[in-house]
């Protein structure tokens, strides 16, 4: 029987325990699907109405792409992929000047000023990104990359994360494919933390050390995919089971930096990640995020990502206590499963 494992992050200070004991093989860990209500979807063309005013939309045009927005009551139809604020807002811009953050007594606090919207990928309802034509996702990808460099033109904004909730079970309250923007007034503690142990080694060693991970991961154990601009691997200290994560190959600190060719290229690495992933365990939910530099400032050091995290495993009480991860699956087997279902 094999011995499970505490295995430490690449960077972070976090710790994984890799329990191949409790190991549950793909299909033991397939959900049932689920139930599609039937309903209106306001993310659909011809529902414009029920969203706010698109802050950005993709028009198809004789002459190519125009790049347009809701106003004075104009709503775009005939869109390839919209934008618009989130009816239920985590943060909102300021209708001032941002305040300072406080510190009141023992208590820190800020307004929660920044951006928070929604960027619906496609006008097809069903248009899952692991079925996804390639170009439409070049689009969503595009779009989203619109949408930070405008918020990056706000002082109060210092990080924007680009996300996607697929499911239910992953805090998608609608089955539409879309992702979500967030730009915070702060650098979100994670990133912090990759971006000063990355800076700190690249000081002392002038190396990236997300470069040194991806040379060692292409040529091991973990390796899933790669094309001539991405790399696709399960990371040594996964903490959800079929973790993956998805690296440039070239050194950039921000996805800003691309080339149309690496946007194609991303645009690939996320259908046939996805698709793998859905192809394996039956559509499960999941989670994305980009990890990437703040857009103010200078960040040679860092190398921006994707992680994907499958909501397979329930956190319970030893994860919240802790902040330490039992993955039931190990990452080579996850890897090399992965590996099988794209090959096929």
């Amino acid at each position: 029987m094999s011995t499970n494992e505490i295995r430490k992050d690449y960077l972070l200070d976090r710790w994984a325990i890799i329990s191949p004991q409790r190991k549950k093989r793909p299909y033991d860990m397939v959900k049932k699907s689920e139930e599609k209500k039937v309903g209106t979807c306001p993310f659909c063309p011809g529902n414009e109405h029920m969203t706010p005013p698109a802050t950005l939309v993709y028009v198809q045009t004789d002459s190519g792409i125009k790049k347009e927005k809701d106003d004075a009551g104009t709503v775009h139809k005939n869109w390839l992929v919209r934008c618009f604020l989130n009816l239920y807002p985590a943060l909102s811009p300021p209708p001032v000047e941002m305040n300072i953050t406080e510190v009141k007594a023992e208590f820190t606090r800020m307004d929660a000023f920044g951006h928070h919207e929604i960027l619906v990928e496609s006008p097809n309802h069903d248009e899952h990104p692991g079925v996804a034509r390639i170009s439409q996702l070049i689009y969503a990808i595009d779009a989203a990359l619109d949408r930070v460099k405008d918020f990056s033109q706000d002082p109060y904004v210092k990080f924007t994360l680009i996300f996607r909730n697929h499911g239910i079970d992953a805090g998608a309250s609608l089955s539409h494919p879309h992702m979500q923007l967030a730009a915070t007034p702060m650098i979100p503690r994670i990133i912090k933390e990759e971006l000063d142990v990355s800076e700190k080694i690249w000081r002392e060693k002038k190396v990236c050390v997300f470069c040194d991970i991806l040379k060692k991961e292409s040529e091991g154990p973990r390796f899933i995919w790669q094309n001539k601009s991405f790399l696709i691997f399960a990371p040594w200290a996964s903490i959800n089971p079929y973790e993956f994560w998805i690296f440039p190959k070239i050194h950039q600190p921000t996805p800003l930096d691309m080339t149309n060719e690496q946007k194609s290229d991303l645009a690939e690495s996320l259908k046939v990640s996805l698709g793998g992933l859905k192809n394996l365990l039956n559509d499960p939910p999941y989670n994305f995020g980009f990890h990437i530099a703040p857009t103010q400032g200078i960040f040679e050091h860092y190398h921006w990502h994707i992680e994907v995290y499958p909501k397979i495993a329930i956190w319970a009480g030893f994860e919240k206590s802790l902040a330490m991860y039992i993955n039931t699956v190990q990452p080579e087997d996850a890897a090399e499963n992965m590996r099988g279902v794209i090959q096929k």
